[in-house]
């Protein structure tokens, strides 16, 4: 007796479904039919028609049986699809014909209103007037009112509001004028992304006035003072273990002007020290001329020490590239009376440089692109000997991010230096590269050279955004004609790198030696170092 009144339910709720209408809207051409809830939805259903482009839908019967309403239509001509009549100022702008016949007018329209737009034009109107049916194709006539054209007449810097007036200066040079459309507005986004000093909070907003056209740029003071700790572990030349290190610290932007206070110190296995500080200030006076000084102290235990001041002035070609002019002036003493290799010298020069910088996309990376070339000419004087020799001094490096696929990256990087002179030059004044950020698997600053040459290919795997695997090779030539050495060189290893609280984290295992000797497991180093940035 239970279930009785549950068996009653389902045969009432069946019954009652079988009594409820149903609306059936069947097109004539195909014969196809399409089941709407009531004669509400069947309105819209009609209505929805002439908003796809059927304009002369007709409906042409409906037929009523018992509960079951059957409404036909014949939906008529597809005006998306028509012959196209225009004007000449279009048919040449958008590169058409005066007429012609397209299967999609509203993908036309679009089209033709970014062609306008794009030449300043933002708030064109794209029209299409009927004027009949040509061979039963609808035809239209597509009409343009341009209204007035829009040019980018200025900037408003919000939220980080001290930034050099050069720097705004720079940006009004580059777009001040130019059509205000979505082209040159994504270019000015792109040239500010991963700026050095400064942040976008959302892209470049646009305000239209009757009279004028102001893009608002929202502005973000970047942390970019960075601390950059590295620690070695490898042999020294006689193969003992020993330990090595740099302290890389960057005080940047701290007075608002973009300018750069870099302290640099490095140890290397063999007892070498370097120091180092360059100060770049890139707005003097509010102009596109900086200045840059480097000061560089250079002591190998206590056999000899070698000092360089390089002051130098520089221009900005764009945001991304510099070209400048520099003096060299270096000394060099030896202290250790044994040390026959080593000469006394002092050197003056002029120099000119270029360097162009592209920031990455991708946060891991320090630069999408990086080029450096310097060429210097130095008279040099020999004190003991009392001899005057003139060199040439050449440098070239180039880094480059190339995307593969997925999270698949490949860097590039080569660099290459020669010191020219008509004399033989001394142990002390050579060329000294190797190392965490040269020559990977030989310690640090350990190869002398007056030409070397090298490249590196690394092969990136990121894990999101905060870490990514590297595994590398990388091959070279030096050439030391005092000790008439040519040797060619290579290294190979790995590395991981990834984001903690405290900055970025970098570990590499690395291993190097000449072509011809076997690989040692002894000679292999580690590093293991912290970006942080305050």
């Amino acid at each position: 007796m239970k279930k009785f009144p549950s068996i009653f339910l389902i045969f009432l709720c069946v019954f009652i479904k079988a009594q409820e209408k149903q609306f059936w809207m069947v097109d004539v051409e195909t014969n196809h039919k399409t089941l709407v809830k009531d004669s509400v939805a069947a309105t819209k259903f009609l209505d929805s028609l002439s908003q796809n482009n059927y304009y002369l839908t007709q409906l042409t019967d409906v037929k009523k049986e018992g509960n079951i309403t059957q409404i036909f239509f014949d939906k008529g001509k597809n005006f998306n699809q028509a012959i196209v009549k225009t004007s000449d100022e279009i048919a040449e702008n958008a590169k058409l014909k005066k007429e012609f016949f397209t299967k999609n007018l509203d993908s036309l329209k679009k089209a033709i209103s970014e062609n306008f737009r794009n030449q300043g034009f933002a708030f064109n109107r794209v029209k299409a007037k009927f004027l009949g049916i040509e061979n039963n194709v609808p035809k239209v006539e597509i009409s343009v009112i341009k209204g007035n054209r829009r040019m980018i007449d200025g900037f408003v810097i919000k939220g980080y509001e001290k930034v050099p007036k050069r720097f705004i200066k720079n940006i009004e040079k580059e777009f001040k004028g130019k059509n205000c459309d979505d082209k040159n507005l994504i270019q000015l986004n792109q040239s500010l992304q991963n700026h050095p000093f400064i942040l976008l909070d959302k892209p470049p907003q646009t305000l239209f006035t009757k009279d004028s056209t102001h893009v608002f740029l929202f502005l973000q003071k970047k942390k970019s003072n960075t601390f950059d700790g590295i620690i070695g572990f490898g042999n020294d030349k006689a193969d003992k273990f020993s330990f090595n290190g740099s302290l890389n610290v960057n005080f940047r932007n701290m007075f608002n002007g973009f300018e750069t206070v870099n302290i640099f110190w490095q140890r290397n296995p063999d007892k070498g020290q370097t120091f180092d500080l360059k100060i770049d200030i890139p707005y003097l006076f509010s102009s596109n001329i900086g200045t840059n000084v480097n000061v560089n102290i250079y002591r190998q235990d206590s056999v000899f020490a070698n000092v360089k001041f390089l002051p130098s002035v520089y221009l900005h070609l764009s945001n991304r590239q510099k070209l400048g002019l520099r003096g060299t002036f270096e000394t060099s003493a030896v202290m250790d009376s044994l040390y026959v290799q080593g000469k006394d010298y002092s050197k003056k020069g002029i120099g000119v440089w270029y360097d162009f910088t592209e920031p990455s996309d991708v946060e891991l990376f320090l630069y999408k692109t990086r080029i450096r070339a310097e060429a210097d000419y130095v008279a040099t004087n020999y004190s003991k000997e009392n001899n005057n020799v003139s060199q040439n001094n050449f440098y070239f490096s180039g880094e480059r991010n190339f995307y593969i696929s997925g999270n698949n990256y490949l860097n590039l990087k080569a660099e290459t230096a020669l010191m020219n002179s008509k004399n033989e030059l001394a142990s002390n004044e050579l060329l000294r590269f190797g190392g965490w950020n040269s020559f990977r698997g030989f310690n640090e600053n350990a190869l002398l050279a007056d030409f070397y040459y090298f490249g590196t290919a690394e092969y990136r795997y990121l894990v999101g955004n905060q870490a990514f695997f590297d595994v590398f090779g990388q091959y070279g030539e030096l050439n030391n004609k005092s000790l008439s050495l040519k040797p060619k060189l290579y290294s190979f290893g790995l590395g991981f790198n990834f984001f903690l609280p405290i900055g970025l984290m970098s570990f590499q295992i690395s291993n190097g030696n000449e072509f011809g000797n076997a690989v040692k497991f002894g000679d292999t180093k580690i590093h293991w170092g912290i970006l942080s940035r305050f």
